[in-house]
């Protein structure tokens, strides 16, 4: 079996594919290997490294390009022109924030199990490398084309981006398939389904003789109703004898028969791995709930029933607003969601009860009925209490940016965030376009005073940063007129975010 030009093995081939019908747990906990219907809020690699081995049956991530959905907040990324040096730049800092995490996904994913990996343009050949290097060349399935928008006039130099690509991967040999189909196209329908019997159904004429191309098979020639076959029937006597009792064999004028195929008994055209058929949400739709990156269900509805089967283990380490989750619990499986956003969380969470009736309950989840949110939120006097180390990387990677590996000798700066739309000032060096980034400071102090100010300004004049980022509890006045006057000054501007700014997600609104 052929699935758009790769190899795919159908696991469990020879029995009968098990029903799309939902399938409740008959009580208690719904899986022995792990927690499901869970929506955790944090960084998922910290979450990733709690789970056991070979748990989750199938795997769907659909990461925002550049680690963190802030930078479309800051940036406005989809809309910004940006020179190949200036993306390999943002990218290199995409894959070194993904690759751990993308290890880790591999590490909790069955033998059995399938990866989607859900990417555009900027950086889907980079990914394909580093998922090569993780799962193994030779587990790659395909490279699955969604159109995502109708066309448009997004560059006049070029043609318009207006596709998605996932990645599909398996962790073995032998992987969950269920084959998938589309509606035939009406121009076949109309082509080909031209006949209709007596009680109204549609149907086509199908070949049910051999051809001279398909060669003589001795045992399939035979005589049936004075008719003779040179390179004989497609099926053997019994076979021919049950499907013209049934009325499926109908002969035409010229004595030749033909094999009748109902169009209401067609499964539809199976699916390749171009998918123009799933429209993209509109500003009208429905299910659409604002989310910037927010994908179809019908998208998702497709990649789950492929790939898993009821009651399976379906992971989102990326989950946003929770398509995956409501495909993977309308569809009868299990969840697991993870997102690092707080408000993004209280979105699935509302639509898990809203769209799915189910309800966040803690008692209901222990029988496994109903589904919990854990960490979240974060509060203020939670992140007052926690090492200072853990502190900053959790406003590092709130903010989008990539924390230092190391507790000391950071030089002033605990990250750095990469952004897409500026431009380097040097070209010469291949290492050069690396040199584009903005330092964050972080504090954990009830007021940042203006000596953390000042000290953080020798930071960025000492790297010739134009802008950086400093997070704290709250600020005094002095370190507030300090960044004030830094700007007025030197033109390099200082972003002072609170801890609050944060945990609301106001920083668009403080960057406005």
């Amino acid at each position: 079996m052929h699935f758009a030009g790769h190899r795919v093995h159908w696991h469990g081939m020879g029995k009968k594919p098990r029903s799309e019908a939902k399938t409740a747990p008959a009580g208690g906990k719904p899986s022995a290997l792990v927690d499901t219907r869970v929506v955790y809020c944090g960084d998922n690699l910290d979450q990733l490294r709690k789970l056991p081995d070979a748990c989750v049956d199938l795997v769907y991530i659909d990461p925002p390009f550049n680690s963190n959905r802030n930078y479309e907040v800051f940036w406005g990324e989809t809309k910004e022109k940006r020179a190949f040096e200036d993306r390999h730049a943002s990218t290199a800092a995409y894959i070194d924030f993904m690759r751990p995490r993308c290890v880790e996904l591999h590490r909790v994913l069955k033998e059995t199990g399938s990866f989607y990996y859900h990417c555009d343009w900027h950086a889907s050949h980079y990914v394909k490398v580093m998922l090569d290097q993780i799962f193994g060349q030779s587990q790659f399935q395909n490279e699955i084309i969604w159109k995502r928008t109708t066309a448009h006039s997004d560059s006049k130099t070029r043609f318009s981006h207006v596709t998605d690509t996932i990645l599909f991967y398996s962790n073995g040999e032998r992987y969950s398939w269920n084959p998938a189909y589309k509606p035939h196209k009406a121009s076949y329908l109309k082509s080909h389904y031209c006949h209709t019997d007596a009680q109204g159904r549609v149907y086509r004429l199908d070949n049910i003789i051999r051809s001279q191309s398909m060669g003589p098979r001795p045992n399939l020639v035979y005589e049936y109703k004075g008719f003779t076959p040179p390179y004989g029937w497609r099926v053997v006597r019994e076979k021919l004898e049950a499907l013209d009792a049934g009325g499926r064999v109908e002969w035409s004028k010229s004595g030749v028969p033909y094999l009748v195929r109902y169009l209401d008994e067609q499964k539809g055209e199976i699916l390749d791995n171009l998918w123009d058929d799933i429209a993209p949400l509109n500003s009208q739709a429905q299910e659409r709930l604002g989310y910037p990156t927010q994908k179809p269900l019908a998208l998702l509805d497709r990649i789950i029933k492929a790939s898993s089967n009821p009651n399976d283990i379906v992971l989102d380490a990326f989950c946003g607003c929770g398509t995956a989750l409501v495909a993977a619990e309308n569809l009868g499986r299990q969840w697991i969601g993870i997102d690092i956003s707080p408000t993004a969380c209280r979105v699935m969470a509302k639509r898990l009860r809203d769209v799915c009736g189910i309800k966040e309950d803690e008692r209901l989840w222990r029988i496994g009925r109903g589904f919990v949110v854990r960490d979240l939120p974060w509060t203020e006097g939670q992140l007052h209490k926690i090492p200072p180390f853990e502190f900053e990387n959790w406003a590092v990677i709130a903010l989008g940016g990539v924390p230092n590996k190391a507790q000391v000798g950071d030089m002033g700066i605990d990250g750095r965030i990469y952004p897409v739309s500026a431009t380097p000032k040097k070209r010469e060096g291949e290492l050069d376009f690396m040199d584009v980034w903005y330092p964050i400071q972080v504090k954990q102090k009830d007021k940042a005073g203006r000596p953390d100010i000042d000290a953080f300004e020798a930071v960025m004049a000492r790297e010739d940063r134009q802008k950086g980022f400093f997070v704290a509890f709250d600020y005094s006045a002095d370190a507030m007129h300090e960044i004030d006057a830094f700007f007025r000054k030197s033109g390099k501007s200082i972003i002072a975010l609170t801890v609050k700014d944060i945990l609301e997600e106001q920083i668009a609104h403080k960057l406005a």
